[in-house]
């Protein structure tokens, strides 16, 4: 295998459009888990096989220049290869996570991933479709399936920085999807990126005190529903937060104050709907903060990465089985798709 124009069929994983197909006609949503390293990889492949859950490893730009881009592909093979050691014939997708150039999106299809997201949506309108439209037509010749975005979610995860979330505009989708020739397409309905998606003054707070966000806006997904009938719909920033590894992460020394999320059952509502594709990165990273501070909080002495990295890939694993069973409705599916 070259160093270069590299097919992920070499590698034996798959593009996101079968998979999507059998989501939307299944009311689930396909899990995509962000990814930076082995633990996080380990946890996600150990996670998904236990629940039997087809999923995506996603990998950003700045994860991609963290792991190193020769690497990745053969840990993508490597991922491959651990599932089936584990007896299992579930299969994923190596995803391009907010691509923002037509040159980073190129060379990730030719080293190997079966999925990129062109995301021009910081570009006016009619830029936005000419970008799109020039990385589908360049993914389309090797097999590549492409996801577009339209909307902007606020927040700051990675290269991805958003003063306000300008909700996506069902009037543009027909067009947007019919002149890029997209397979996918990620909305703004009210999800935000990173661990600090609203400000406390945009939520209300329940009898305990805890801050509630304001709801998603399901009225403009199904408006897009409505205008493109059986089109994969993606929702980005879709982390929960889930508080209990805020807590943890307060307790043993972090500072984490009015981090909030998107709340679990939203997310189901959403994933039994035209949306096949839910992005996970933040609550990832939360678990494995809480359990890495924890560890050395309670054992200061300990300096062996083994022990504080197999705890936090432990919980990562377990958050993830949980994600795909109560909160997406993916597992228990990979037998269904994959045999």
């Amino acid at each position: 295998m070259s160093e270069q124009n590299v097919s992920y069929k070499e590698i034996g994983i798959v593009n996101t459009r079968d998979m999507f197909k059998r989501a939307m006609a299944g009311k689930f949503a396909i899990p995509a888990y962000n990814f930076n390293n082995m633990e996080q990889l380990q946890a996600i492949v150990m996670g998904c096989v236990e629940s039997d859950s087809p999923f995506i490893l996603q990998v950003s730009s700045g994860a991609r220049k963290y792991a190193n881009q020769v690497l990745l592909r053969y840990l993508a093979q490597g991922a491959l290869a651990m599932i089936r050691s584990m007896g299992s014939r579930l299969n994923f997708a190596l995803h391009l996570d907010h691509g923002d150039t037509f040159e980073l999106c190129k060379s990730c299809v030719d080293t190997g991933f079966s999925s990129v997201m062109i995301d021009a949506s910081h570009h006016p309108f009619e830029k936005n479709i000419e970008l799109t439209r020039q990385v589908v037509e360049y993914a389309r010749q090797r097999d590549v399936t492409v996801e577009g975005e339209l909307g902007v979610l606020a927040g700051i995860e990675d290269d991805v920085v958003a003063a306000k979330s300008i909700y996506t505009q069902p009037d543009d989708v027909e067009r947007f999807v019919k002149a890029t020739g997209v397979d996918s397409l990620a909305i703004s309905i009210g999800t935000s990126h990173g661990a600090y998606k609203f400000k406390p003054s945009q939520c209300t707070r329940d009898e305990k005190g805890v801050l509630v966000p304001p709801p998603l806006r399901f009225d403009i997904l199904e408006e897009i529903e409505r205008r493109i009938p059986g089109f994969p719909i993606v929702l980005h920033g879709a982390s929960s937060v889930v508080p209990k590894y805020v807590e943890i992460i307060n307790k043993y020394g972090g500072k984490l104050d009015d981090a909030v999320g998107i709340p679990a059952e939203q997310l189901r509502r959403a994933a039994t709907s035209a949306v096949c594709k839910v992005n996970i990165d933040s609550d990832g990273r939360l678990a494995m903060t809480a359990m890495i501070r924890k560890t050395l909080g309670e054992k200061p002495k300990e300096f062996d990465p083994r022990k504080y990295l197999g705890p936090a890939r432990d919980e990562l694993k377990d958050l993830i089985v949980e994600k795909n069973k109560s909160v997406l409705g993916s597992a228990g599916k990979g037998k269904e798709i994959f045999g």
